[in-house]
């Protein structure tokens, strides 16, 4: 593996933006704003938050920041989505081969999937993780 692999498994302990090209807090927060659902479980909104950054100061920031613009209301463990728009399968997300580890579970990869946002791009991912991470899968 290469000298960024600890990024790559978001194992950075300092930022854990590893696997985030662009700003983690606009990448979280436009990840948000692009889910299909217009109501997420609270536990669901976190699951796609941590796929961008597991650090508590980076998850508030992306929800908090996602809140102030309107994107996301939060009330009783339940997150309603302002945004519009989804990631798409065929267009927004890229496999690569390679050597990777799935940013969401930590299974090792010979093809990753990544996610294009305008804010970023995000990943590895694996086939499921990036159908769960872009809120495509149950």
């Amino acid at each position: 593996m290469d000298a960024d692999a600890d990024a790559t498994t978001g194992a950075d302990a300092t930022t854990d933006a590893g696997g985030v090209d662009g700003d983690p807090v606009e990448v979280g927060v436009e990840l948000l704003a692009k889910a299909e659902d217009a109501e997420l479980s609270l536990a669901e909104a976190m699951d796609r938050v941590e796929a961008v950054s597991t650090a508590p100061t980076v998850v508030r920031e992306i929800l908090d920041t996602a809140e102030m613009r309107g994107v996301i209301d939060r009330e009783d463990g339940v997150v309603d989505v302002r945004g519009s728009g989804y990631v798409s399968q065929t267009s927004d997300v890229v496999r690569r081969d390679g050597d990777y580890d799935c940013r969401r579970c930590g299974t090792g990869l010979s093809t990753g999937h990544f996610v294009q946002l305008d804010a970023g791009e995000l990943g590895p991912f694996g086939s499921e993780c990036v159908r769960k991470v872009t809120g495509r899968a149950d």
